[in-house]
């Protein structure tokens, strides 16, 4: 197989795991039952260091419960954190949880943006990034219980925090890290899955149904291409998971 795509097979290890967990499956059974999974296998490469970094385009749920398991959290994380790099025109920032607590407290929010605000500072130079809430307003009472405990604790965490931010302040650069909970943050990021996608759908539709014959030169012209670039989910489609004894993507 590698060897179809003029890649030299000599220099990739396979190492068998033959276990499958299904996108469905119970985590924690799966888990027990399927000890030769990828993700099993693969994490417990991680951790006797016979590979840097863990990849998966898996089951979610399992890779993250596996890489607790196996690898367990950094000293002093309560909860891990699936961060995922924005784009946008005054370039990116990160946004987490995404998906891996649906549901937490203050102190975790407040965690998320230390680990948040260290991965921007390492990862894209960023000296003292900013960090904002996720809430429904800008103003320091807006939010529910959540937002509005987590932002008392934010004010005086030490980090250079900015405020509340809204969701049509995600793309416009207001803030280097946006923390929220998994299940808002999850919602946040399908939402601009199906946006994107959408929206690039609909210009070449629009441009087809003018000027069929400019079509194709517009729509792959180098500017447009470099739009659709920085949109393009999959291009940003791997993330991080934050707090874990190892590289887990």
């Amino acid at each position: 197989e590698i060897e179809k795509f003029n890649h030299p097979a000599a220099g990739v290890s396979v190492v068998d795991a033959p276990d499958v967990i299904g996108m469905a499956e119970s985590v924690m059974v799966a888990l027990r039952q399927k000890p030769r999974s990828g993700i099993a296998v693969g994490l417990e490469m991680v951790k006797r260091g016979e590979a840097s970094a863990f990849v998966s385009a898996g089951n979610t749920g399992a890779g993250m419960a596996a890489a607790l398991m196996i690898l367990d959290r950094l000293p002093g994380v309560l909860r891990p954190a699936l961060a995922f790099v924005i784009p946008g025109f005054k370039g990116v920032g990160l946004l987490l949880d995404v998906g891996a607590n649906p549901d937490c407290k203050p102190q975790n929010l407040v965690q998320f943006a230390r680990m948040g605000s260290l991965y921007m500072e390492h990862m894209y130079k960023m000296s003292r990034p900013r960090v904002g809430l996720l809430s429904n307003g800008e103003e320091e009472e807006k939010g529910n219980r959540l937002v509005r405990e987590a932002h008392k604790l934010l004010k005086t965490s030490g980090l250079n925090f900015v405020g509340n931010v809204e969701g049509k302040d995600l793309l416009r650069g207001l803030a280097d890290v946006v923390v929220t909970d998994g299940f808002t943050g999850n919602v946040v990021l399908k939402l601009g899955e199906g946006i994107a996608e959408t929206l690039m759908a609909s210009v070449k539709l629009a441009v087809e149904s003018n000027i069929p014959a400019l079509a194709t030169a517009f729509i792959w012209s180098p500017p447009l291409l470099d739009v659709y670039k920085g949109y393009d989910f999959r291009k940003h489609g791997g993330v991080p998971l934050l707090g874990v004894n190892g590289h887990v993507i």
